[in-house]
């Protein structure tokens, strides 16, 4: 039936879509991003498969909450699809907002118990809901902290002490930088102080948290009390991630965000602590006049991760807290943030934001009407590549980074960040498929997706085919002369320069370090 289908070579069996790679969703049981879930209802080739592949089945889908509008807006749908094509659909979530739970079943809850089981069946008209008899773990204290300074000391004097500290900031460039002004004061004190974020390569990010979630997980007890540590990061520490800390500082984000990082604090009660050692949490946070009346100068680059006006929502919440215990806790911070209010002032502005989109962020409705475009099918059909299941108000570009990289006799030399040099055919066959991939694979460990305004400068398509790189990596559309590609040579102290030897970017000086990541410094005039 399949090759009846009008699919085209991938349609055939043993085709692309039926290699190891793609054919997760086809399996009886399969673990993966939701991704490819998504695009089982969008308008891109090949959904149908997808959805196929999906039919009947338990599906299971995660950690909810942290999807934005725009992935919301297609979840929705998917969930709606699923249900219709005989699946059960279970959803977890530790923060979801009683709007949101309401989007994903079309139907009115009235339970604010915590936690909740909500179950909806396809004969029924209402749902079931039922909670979840739970003790309260460890009580948390809060502290409010606006001084940057004051919270690095305390960091630095704790690890100090022999306790495990996680900072989290709500951007690549705050993490690096707090990173940097305790590295050496933390390890000259006997302290580990460690790094984890996006703009590493994939090499080095899974050789780092591998390093850091076994130190701060259940596989790191037996070395938890040899000396005090300091891990930093981002986002990435929220979720998915088991790490349990004895002391926390987070930069200042939305109530679920906040809510997911404290998660990460005492997370096992039995675990070993340093005796001085106590649940506690920082906020670093500013007023919430200051934050209503300049919200980025307040929230520095938080305002442009985060809508203004849910940080000042969250403020608010949180400012007459001097402790919280979860997960009791949970479902009143949840709805006195998120409850719909009317406005007036500043607060109507920051809604408007919100709602309509400012200079620097896309509003919800746009996001919304930009997720229906994706599920329309009178439009043309999307290859996988331009299927955007994420929304982002800035574009990626890949950066390739490398020691050397040189072309002779019909080969091309490349020589990578941990030195190993991988030879590239310019023929292709030459090599097999197999070897192909092999190598496709290998080269995209040294890659980094970065913003354009802070790639290297751009290189032609024309240099990257004469370095014969089309043959494992996708260049770009082949009208176009500029490659979705950048390419960076990482100097023996870590300066990115271009393929001649001079700087990698006119605007920046950029870096890349195994411990620091890819790093833009700004040159002060």
């Amino acid at each position: 039936m399949l090759k009846q289908a009008d699919m085209g070579e991938e349609g055939s069996p043993g085709g692309a879509w039926f290699n190891h790679n793609k054919r997760g969703l086809l399996a009886p049981f399969a673990v993966g991003t939701i991704d490819q879930a998504l695009m089982a209802v969008m308008n891109v080739k090949h959904g149908f498969v997808r959805a196929f592949g999906l039919a009947g089945k338990v599906v299971i889908l995660d950690e909810v909450h942290s999807y934005d509008l725009y992935t919301g807006t297609i979840l929705n749908e998917l969930v709606a699809f699923l249900r219709q094509i005989g699946c059960t659909v279970i959803i977890l979530s530790a923060t979801l907002s009683p709007a949101r739970r309401h989007s994903l079943l079309q139907q009115r809850t009235s339970s604010s118990e915590y936690p909740l089981i909500t179950a909806l069946h396809n004969d029924r008209d209402s749902p079931s809901e039922v909670a979840i008899p739970c003790v309260d773990g460890a009580k948390v204290e809060l502290t409010h902290c606006s001084n940057d300074l004051q919270a690095i000391e305390e960091a630095i004097n704790r690890a100090a002490m022999g306790q495990q500290v996680l900072w989290i900031e709500n951007t690549v460039a705050d993490a690096q930088q707090r990173y940097l002004d305790m590295a050496s004061r933390g390890v000259g004190l006997g302290c580990e102080v460690g790094l984890l974020h996006s703009r590493f390569t994939p090499q080095d990010r899974e050789k780092n948290e591998q390093h850091w979630v076994s130190l701060f997980g259940k596989a790191g007890w037996s070395q938890r009390r040899q000396c005090g540590r300091i891990l930093i990061g981002t986002q990435v520490l929220e979720q998915s991630i088991d790490i349990d800390a004895d002391f926390l500082i987070t930069q200042f984000a939305p109530t679920d965000m906040l809510l997911q990082r404290i998660g990460r604090l005492w997370r096992h009660l039995d675990a070993p602590r340093a005796t001085s050692a106590r649940c506690e949490c920082w906020l670093l946070a500013p007023n919430l006049e200051q934050a209503l009346s300049s919200p980025s100068s307040a929230f520095g680059l938080s305002a442009m991760v985060y809508s203004p006006y849910v940080l000042c929502r969250s403020l608010e919440v949180w400012l007459g807290l001097s402790h919280l215990a979860l997960p009791s806790s949970i479902r009143p911070l949840i709805d006195q943030t998120y409850c719909e209010r009317d406005e007036s002032a500043q607060w109507a502005f920051l809604l408007h934001q919100l709602k309509a989109g400012s200079r620097y962020k896309t509003g919800e409705k746009a996001l919304q009407a930009l997720a229906k475009i994706t599920l329309a099918k009178a439009g043309k059909t999307l290859p996988e590549h331009k299927a955007d299941t994420r929304y982002s108000d800035q574009d990626t570009y890949e950066v390739l980074l490398l020691r050397a990289i040189r072309t002779s006799e019909g080969h091309t030399y490349i020589r990578l960040l941990d030195n190993r040099e991988l030879i590239l055919p310019h023929a292709r066959y030459q090599l097999s498929k197999a070897q192909w991939r092999e190598l496709a694979v290998e080269l995209h460990q040294s890659l980094v997706k970065v913003s354009p305004k802070n790639c290297p400068d751009k290189i032609s398509k024309h240099q990257l085919e004469q370095l014969h790189l089309h043959h494992v990596f996708y260049l770009g559309n082949p009208e176009e002369d500029e490659a979705l590609l950048r390419i960076a040579l990482v100097s023996p102290v870590g300066e990115l320069l271009t393929l001649d030897g001079r700087r990698a970017s006119d605007k920046y000086q950029l870096e890349y370090r195994h411990d620091l990541g890819y790093r833009v410094i700004v040159q002060k005039e």
